[in-house]
């Protein structure tokens, strides 16, 4: 009889062993609507492919955009949101080094939003979607860098070296802005940020910009022109095209570049074209996922290196249960937040 008890633990163990919790949607729509949380089927990784013990998701505007069907969205069947997180690799597919076996890693997107997202205790991803998280960084600030971190490489770097580039970042007390003012000033530019408020000029200003325009009470072009004794910013790394453009024309050197990560002012934002011809500009787009696989290569190098050659500074705004996820979507998509929303896997 205890023999058939133990057989019986055994079997039970194994069927959990299979399982995970996890959050997942099966049609787009409201957070509170058509988010579930309960358990699903755990992952295998296939060939190229490791799987990571999830400790922190974290919530992008692209993932409740994803989840709510947005312009530029769509999918079916069970998703698993979330491009972001962090974890500890537990197991490698075939063709990849069992080396990454028990490392400590961020997650990063690939060229395709994944089906099994990190908001679950287990994803399987690419390898080449993990980078090491040095041992300095907890996993709460590891899991805020995919997104936010990597567009702002992009939109600095697809170029080559700023050293000695003067650069303005719009939004610079925003998820994607301050990793870019960080960033920048730790590879040599001079950091010029806009913000909307006293407090978040602060946070630009500890995050190590140089100067600090509040666009609600300063003309932005102007004031540009005055910190640069007129000769305009070598790079803009830009937050809202449709609603900056005109200002980022007017504080543009002649032969800058314009980099611009989001337009949610107006999806179809129009510009002066003899204006940008006469700046001889570049106007570069950057949607981390469309970024060329070598790009994102050097991304993840080059935020690994500087993550462990400085004090990097990680906003988080607040953090939710797994349960909680619902609440989580709404936070980021109520616009408000300032840093990095999470969700804790138990």
């Amino acid at each position: 009889m205890a023999a058939k008890q133990d057989v019986g633990e055994v079997c039970a163990k194994k069927q959990e062993d299979q399982i995970m919790k996890a959050a997942w949607f099966k049609k787009q729509g409201a957070a509170r609507d058509v988010l579930m949380v309960g358990e699903q089927p755990k992952p295998s990784p296939s060939k190229g492919e490791v799987l990571i013990r999830v400790h922190v998701s974290a919530v992008n505007p692209s993932d409740t955009n994803r989840r709510a069907g947005r312009v530029g969205h769509s999918t079916s069947g069970l998703v698993i949101p979330h491009y972001d997180g962090a974890g500890v690799i537990e197991a490698v597919g075939e063709d990849v080094t069992d080396v990454w076996v028990g490392k400590r890693v961020w997650t990063n997107i690939g060229s395709t939003y994944p089906i099994l997202g990190t908001a679950a205790q287990y994803a399987v991803l690419p390898e080449e979607n993990v980078a090491v998280l040095p041992d300095a960084v907890s996993f709460e600030h590891g899991a805020c860098l995919g997104v936010p971190a990597m567009t702002a490489w992009c939109c600095l770097f697809s170029d080559g070296s700023i050293k000695g580039n003067t650069v303005l970042v719009t939004g610079g007390a925003g998820a994607v802005g301050h990793y870019a003012v960080q960033l920048a000033k730790w590879a040599g530019a001079r950091v010029v940020a806009t913000v909307s408020s006293d407090s978040k000029a602060e946070f630009a200003r500890e995050g190590g910009a140089d100067h600090i325009i509040n666009y609600r009470d300063q003309d932005v072009a102007s004031r540009v022109m005055e910190i640069t004794g007129g000769d305009g910013v070598d790079r803009v790394v830009d937050v809202d095209l449709g609603a900056n453009v005109t200002a980022l024309l007017g504080a543009l050197k002649i032969g800058g570049v314009i980099a611009t990560y989001a337009s949610q002012a107006e999806h179809f934002p129009s510009i002066d074209a003899y204006g940008a011809m006469r700046k001889s500009m570049t106007l570069k787009f950057v949607l981390l996922p469309m970024e060329a696989a070598e790009q994102r290569r050097e991304a993840r190098a080059g935020i690994t290196q500087w993550l462990q050659s400085t004090p990097a500074i990680h906003q988080i705004h607040q953090s939710f249960a797994l349960e909680d996820i619902a609440d989580a979507h709404e936070v980021v998509e109520a616009g408000q937040k300032r840093g990095c929303v999470l969700v804790a896997l138990p």
